[in-house]
């Protein structure tokens, strides 16, 4: 630990004590990954490690509007009650010293190996696309969990193909087959979005291999990649930037989407048709991981970059910013890829009320559960008198819309073509809201901020029926 490190943490705890003595509870959501204080970003690191389970994240401790990048962390016992353990991987070495950028956690043997992109800008007249970055990949080792005791730069710009610009990161690595793998995101000097794939013997020494990319562009930029084997599938999931909106696709600043390999990822492997992961107005830059239980789990940032333009969010006058999602169970049915919450989530659970037709409840609490089963017709559900889920079953449209301008701070309408919707859960934990319908095939996210005591459920429809969940 050197001594930046040091003068760094301690300045990251003052920051988080300062915030605590705040005291504020509005818009805290109880089992969502949050930053103590100021700005979280990409989900990081995801792993199951001695038995816990780690969420480290984007954190910019000193900025609600993001800045400086740490790897914040939380750690969980059950992927529900998650706990703040500190800001443990620092930009503290010339390789990284403009910021710990996203990357991944490979545990083997006990011993937890993080690969993350080192970002430095550097000084002058730069377009810092094609000169005045560099984009390091380097490798942080912990045995406890808890530090990092080295730190190792693995590649430059020099080390990465001759015709991509200085953006390339995310480092996803994985051990397949006796061979470890990584894949990062890059934007080529023809501003177009490729995958890269490397491997290696020693986890160290890397050889770039292959390339995924599709046949016309789409999107300058691939960020945040993952690959991974999923019920006899190669699922590529990438988050391009650059895409226009296409109806009612790709209507947020940037996307996230997924798609089925086919071919060989090492060798000749070509991504399929991407789909939209979430076509809610809050989903970026996912990273998914396996636990001791063989699931795959997904999390993904319950933010959007960019975006201020649009919309924002109110938790920044209590001086934090943003949220990583629920953690997903994943599977692929029908070739799609499909989402739902963690089966731990049912244990938040202590009282269930049936209902019949339409329905109106005022909540007591923030946190609840709405599981619907439509039958036929229209139905339309409202939270907090002011965000409408619908569906029409004549227009084939589901819709996430906002009617109040408050509530959604900017937020307007999402929606999904759909032919059927036979099942939905919504899900509400204080300012955030996850919508899974279809088993999962399709899955909206936002964020909302109803003033205290304003927790109204309306559901309308008369041929549904359903259950209302609380704490």
């Amino acid at each position: 630990m050197n001594a930046l490190h040091r003068t760094l943490q301690k300045l990251v705890d003052e920051a988080v004590e300062k915030q605590k003595h705040k005291n504020i509870q509005r818009w805290i959501p109880h089992f969502h990954v949050m930053p103590p204080v100021g700005w979280l970003n990409d989900p990081n690191g995801l792993c199951e490690y001695e038995g816990t389970y780690y969420a480290f994240f984007q954190m910019s401790p000193f900025e609600v509007h993001g800045g400086l990048k740490f790897w914040g962390l939380c750690t969980s016992k059950d992927l529900v009650h998650w706990e703040y353990k500190g800001a443990p991987l620092q930009p503290d070495q010339p390789y990284d010293c403009h910021g710990a950028y996203s990357g991944s956690a490979l545990v083997e043997d006990g011993v937890m190996y993080v690969y993350y992109t080192g970002n430095v800008k550097l000084q002058g007249t730069y377009d810092y696309i094609n000169n005045g970055r560099e984009s390091n990949t380097v490798l942080a080792v912990s045995r406890d969990g808890k530090t990092f005791e080295t730190k190792k730069l693995l590649m430059t710009n020099a080390d990465y193909p001759w015709d991509l610009t200085c953006h390339v990161r995310d480092p996803k690595v994985w051990k397949q087959d006796d061979t470890y793998y990584m894949v990062q995101g890059a934007r080529t000097k023809e501003d177009k979005g490729v995958v890269l794939v490397f491997s290696s013997e020693d986890k160290e020494h890397w050889k770039c291999i292959h390339r995924l990319q599709s046949e016309e562009t789409f999107g300058f930029m691939w960020e945040c990649p993952d690959l991974y084997e999923l019920d006899g599938y190669t699922v590529l999931s990438i988050s391009p930037q650059g895409l226009e909106a296409d109806g009612w696709k790709y209507r947020n600043q940037y996307q996230t989407v997924a798609g089925i390999i086919h071919g060989d990822f090492r060798t000749d492997g070509v991504p399929g048709a991407f789909r939209e992961i979430d076509g809610g107005f809050d989903f970026y830059a996912p990273q998914t991981f396996v636990d001791s239980t063989g699931r795959r789990i997904l999390i993904g940032w319950m933010g959007m970059a960019d975006a201020d333009e649009q919309y924002t969010n109110r938790s920044v006058e209590d001086g934090w910013q943003h949220v990583l999602t629920l953690p997903r169970e994943l599977s692929v049915r029908d070739g799609v890829l499909c989402q739902n919450p963690v089966r731990e989530i049912g244990t938040i659970w202590k009282q269930k009320e049936r209902f019949e037709g339409s329905y109106e409840k005022h909540c007591e609490t923030d946190c609840y559960e709405l599981t619907l089963l439509p039958k036929e017709g229209a139905w339309k559900v409202i939270l907090s008198k002011g965000l409408e889920l619908s569906y029409d079953p004549e227009a084939k449209l589901f819709c996430m819309e906002f009617t109040d301008k408050e509530l959604g701070c900017g937020r307007t309408i999402r929606g999904r073509e759909l032919d059927e919707v036979t099942d939905a859960r919504i899900i509400v934990d204080a300012s955030c809201v996850e919508v899974f319908l279809n088993g999962g095939k399709d899955v909206f996210s936002t964020r909302f901020y109803p003033e205290t005591g304003n927790y109204q459920v309306e559901v309308h429809g008369e041929h549904v029926t359903g259950d209302f969940l609380s704490c």
